[in-house]
């Protein structure tokens, strides 16, 4: 499923128009964002929570040359399932 499918079962499932589902998939996708950019985390009880994690600098080899190469520090979004979506899916 993709954003579009999502989307359209939005929009049938609430039986609203497709413009209003995109607006509320859009919104909700702008809310997280914001969340996790202040260094904070989402928890949707039952389903998961999104949450930045911070990786350290280190070092890599270029497959190519086999030169070493710097990879810099950052922030990596994560999503860990909650029980009642892992126990949906098994």
């Amino acid at each position: 499923m993709n954003k579009n499918d999502l989307i359209a079962s939005l929009a049938d499932d609430m039986d609203i128009s497709k413009a209003d589902a995109t607006r509320a998939v859009d919104s909700i996708l702008k809310i997280i964002e914001k969340a996790l950019k202040k260094g904070g985390e989402v928890r949707l009880v039952g389903f998961g929570t999104f949450s930045v994690v911070k990786r350290k600098a280190s070092e890599g080899r270029n497959p190519r040359t086999g030169e070493t190469i710097k990879i810099p520090a950052s922030k990596q979004p994560k999503f860990k399932a909650g029980k009642s979506l892992k126990d949906a899916v098994n």
